[in-house]
């Protein structure tokens, strides 16, 4: 058979050179004269193997990596187009242990197919949830949806049935779905991920949560440092309308939802749903006040829905396999997968996807390895820059909302960055403030003046002025911050400054007495 190699063709494999081992290996394959399909995937995840590259043999796929360009021509010596041995080789990609040990069901596809044939994503069961939902009344969707347990994976964790049959519920004409893709936080990853990797997953999702809620026109806000993501979804929205996946009458229903693709400008503040919505009305991004809720009045005044990524990507596995299925796995509250994404100072970074449960112990030490420098673990911030820092001592916190709000933590959208015992957490509590100060949209007091007074009492702190009085004046306006905040910029910012403060007494201690204590 005709050998098929295929070659991530994601932002973060193609930052680790894929582009050059693609075209080392379309050259070898010229040179000696073997005719081969070359297909650019998107990544399965696992950044520490990347760029990994996967041949379908007789006997399956096999996976090579980390290639680098100069290490193809060995690969051809030895075989690797029937899975040859070689130093590189990695055997199954489905037994690599940090693959095998995921329960994949939003990246199902992700990594295995082509992001760009939807022959490929309905063979691998895309659209089954989209022609489920076609057969069934909108308040039949709404409620699998609710049943199923799904909460906003963007960071709120608001359950995404309420949301939509708030929609659904208001008698308006026109109505939006609007797909929040301005994955800003840091260590985070899965948006862009997916949007590359296995875009039509979106896109179904998208159309469901339009059938749904009765709306007709879906935008999916993408950062615009993301210009792969902003590629690869305005071309599987094109196939998808094509094949009358999308349009005036999606899979033959009757039934009408389309959907286009808008880039933001760099502002941190349009992950805030209601800048994102001033954004896409083409203003200066800047919060709204709720009430109204979006809603209720939301894009050009209109009731819509918005939604993470993530929570989009996952209604189709549940309109597919039911409310049941998905809701058996998870804990509590929190039901289903996660995508949690590995970053930072750890030795196996990457998206692992698993049910909700795991203890942060278990994701840093276990599956990420512990930290690539070999020293010990000092923090972990999960959640993005205005996550809380959380110490070993709370290593035994299983990754779930209420778990997390129980110790002062938020979930966010499951990024975790791990610091080693070098990480100086003043410097990182003064980093928060300042990301605060530069990011506000300036609207209101507490968020625009108190994070810029909070860079200042922290440089205080740092040079050993009245210490004390330092200390209890942050507190003081992180309490201000937290409670007098229009939106979650301003008020989650507190959490990284007190958990810091609140974990890592040492590290606020004047130099001279940390010195000391050395």
């Amino acid at each position: 058979m005709k050998p098929v190699i295929y070659i991530p063709g994601d932002s973060g494999a193609l930052a680790l050179g894929a582009d050059k081992v693609a075209a080392s290996i379309a050259g070898e394959l010229k040179q000696r004269g073997i005719e081969a399909s070359i297909v650019r995937n998107g990544s399965r995840g696992a950044y520490f193997l990347e760029p990994m590259v996967e041949v379908e043999t007789q006997a399956g796929r096999v996976a090579y990596g980390p290639v680098r360009a100069a290490q193809v021509k060995g690969l051809f010596d030895a075989g690797f187009l029937s899975g040859g041995a070689h130093e590189l080789a990695l055997g199954d990609p489905e037994e690599i242990p940090f693959i095998a040990r995921q329960t994949r069901l939003t990246f199902a596809r992700c990594g295995i197919t082509d992001p760009f044939s939807l022959e490929d994503y309905e063979r691998h069961g895309g659209l089954a949830g989209l022609r489920r939902a076609a057969t069934m009344a909108p308040a039949q969707i709404v409620a699998e949806v609710t049943e199923s347990g799904l909460r906003g994976r963007g960071g709120a964790g608001f359950p995404t049935g309420i949301k939509w049959k708030t929609v659904l519920d208001t008698g308006d004409v026109q109505k939006y779905i609007v797909c929040n893709a301005d994955e800003g936080d840091s260590g985070t990853f899965a948006d862009r991920m997916i949007m590359e990797g296995d875009p039509f997953v979106l896109v179904e999702g998208m159309a469901i949560a339009g059938l749904a809620t009765g709306a007709t026109k879906g935008f999916i806000y993408i950062r615009s440092e993301y210009p792969h993501a902003v590629a690869a979804m305005r071309r599987a929205v094109e196939i998808a309308r094509g094949a009358k996946v999308l349009g005036p009458d999606v899979l033959g229903s009757g039934r009408v939802f389309d959907m286009e693709v808008r880039v933001g400008a760099g502002a941190y503040v349009c992950g805030e749903e209601t800048a994102l919505l001033d954004s896409l009305e083409g203003k200066r991004g800047m919060v709204r006040a709720k009430p109204p809720l979006p809603a209720h009045k939301g894009l050009f005044g209109r009731p819509t829905v918005i939604n993470n990524v993530i929570s989009l990507a996952s209604v189709p596995i549940i309109l597919d396999r039911g409310a049941a299925y998905y809701k058996d796995f998870g804990m509590g509250r929190s039901r289903g997968t996660i995508p949690i994404q590995i970053a930072g100072n750890i030795r196996h970074g990457g998206l692992f996807e698993t049910a909700f449960g795991l203890t942060l112990g278990e994701i840093v030490d276990d599956i990420g390895g512990g930290t690539a420098t070999g020293r010990p673990v000092k923090a972990v911030q999960v959640g993005g820059p205005l996550g809380a820092y959380f110490p070993r001592a709370l290593f035994d916190t299983p990754f779930d909302y209420e778990a997390f709000a129980a110790k002062d933590g938020l979930i966010g959208h499951a990024g975790i960055v791990v610091f080693d015992d070098s990480a100086d957490m003043l410097k990182q509590a003064r980093f928060a403030m300042e990301f605060c100060a530069l990011e506000s949209c300036g609207k209101c007091t507490p968020c625009r003046v108190g994070s810029t007074r909070g860079v200042e009492v922290l440089d205080r702190l740092a040079a050993g002025i009245a210490p004390d009085s330092q200390i209890e004046l942050v507190t003081d306006l992180c309490n201000t911050m937290k409670f007098g905040s229009l939106c979650a910029l301003g008020g989650f910012t507190p959490y990284p400054v007190m958990s810091a403060l609140t974990h890592f007494p040492e590290d606020f201690k004047p130099a001279p007495m940390r010195e000391a204590a050395e």
